[in-house]
């Protein structure tokens, strides 16, 4: 009679969740008042799903947070709606209009509403009394996120030289008065790992991220979808292409690609062949110079 050996190697998929699921035990039994940062777009989701699974039966024992720039894009709202009306979490919207009403930012014309999310954002850090706040960062995304700890130890900024070491997956959430951490659970996946994700939890996303049809004009090497926030400028000629967003947020700053990937499998298969990340290929606020990123997370950016 022959034998039947089990398999009890995980899959690189497994483990990455299994490991976003520990980071998200260990901060709701360390951290007094955490949140999730949820702004409607693949990570967050994908976030959040790793999330339900690390406290199912029971409900998420924090709420989430958004911070709204005004122009961000309807169908990420949608999305956002949705899951937070299914989950049955609280949201809380720090809105970048409402920050600008109460002089909590300035805004000077010339600053961009994703500059503004970054006074917004520690304002509503300050005035709930978060003390830990889960961020959907990737290491992949860009060289400043290659310095990200897991618990990103900040005062308001973010020092890469201060971060602390984080040896066999031991975790230092020691915070005194006025800091709090920020927590990346999705430090070691890759824009791959988390299609893949998607593709096996069948997770829904904002249509956005498929190819579609959509009039767009080209404006410093990028696509940017034409609507009440962008307006063709002189010499600017709008078209319709296929195209399809890599990434989400604000409007004005974020770029499409021309793709003919309508499924997840046909996303996985165009990801696999490109050399450039997301945000590089379509985040006009990553463009400005080589430490761009850096310089706003010193300033207090997730």
């Amino acid at each position: 009679m022959g034998t039947v050996q089990a398999e009890y190697r995980l899959s690189q998929l497994d483990h990455l969740e299994a490991e976003s699921i520990h980071i998200f035990r260990e901060v709701a039994a360390e951290f007094e008042r955490p949140v999730l940062m949820f702004s409607g777009g693949k990570d967050s989701i994908v976030m959040l799903r790793l999330a339900e699974k690390a406290f199912f039966p029971a409900k998420l024992p924090f709420p989430v947070l958004q911070v709204d720039t005004g122009l961000d894009f309807p169908e990420v709202l949608e999305a956002r709606d949705n899951w937070v009306s299914r989950l049955g979490v609280r949201l809380v919207v720090a809105g970048v209009e409402e920050a600008i009403r109460n002089g909590v930012v300035v805004d000077d014309g010339r600053t961009t509403r994703n500059r503004l999310q970054i006074g917004t954002l520690l304002a509503a850090i300050e005035e709930n009394g978060f003390t830990a706040a889960f961020g959907g960062g990737r290491r992949d995304e860009d060289r400043a996120r290659a310095k990200e700890r897991i618990y990103s130890h900040e005062f308001g900024q973010w020092d890469p030289k201060m971060q602390r070491p984080e040896l066999w997956n031991l975790y230092n959430g020691r915070i005194r008065a006025g800091e709090h951490m920020r927590i990346f659970p999705l430090s070691n996946w890759t824009e791959l790992d988390i299609w893949h994700y998607i593709r096996q939890e069948r997770i829904e996303v904002p249509s956005i991220y498929y190819a579609h049809r959509r009039e767009v004009i080209e404006r410093d090497g990028m696509l940017l979808s034409v609507s009440g926030a962008v307006r063709p400028r002189p010499g600017e000629e709008p078209r319709t292409r296929r195209v399809r967003f890599r990434t989400v947020g604000d409007m004005t700053l974020t770029g499409c690609v021309e793709s003919d990937a309508d499924t997840v499998q046909k996303i996985i298969e165009e990801l696999s062949v490109v050399r450039v990340t997301e945000r590089g290929a379509t985040r006009a606020d990553d463009r400005f110079s080589e430490a761009a990123m850096e310089d706003r997370k010193k300033e207090g950016y997730f």
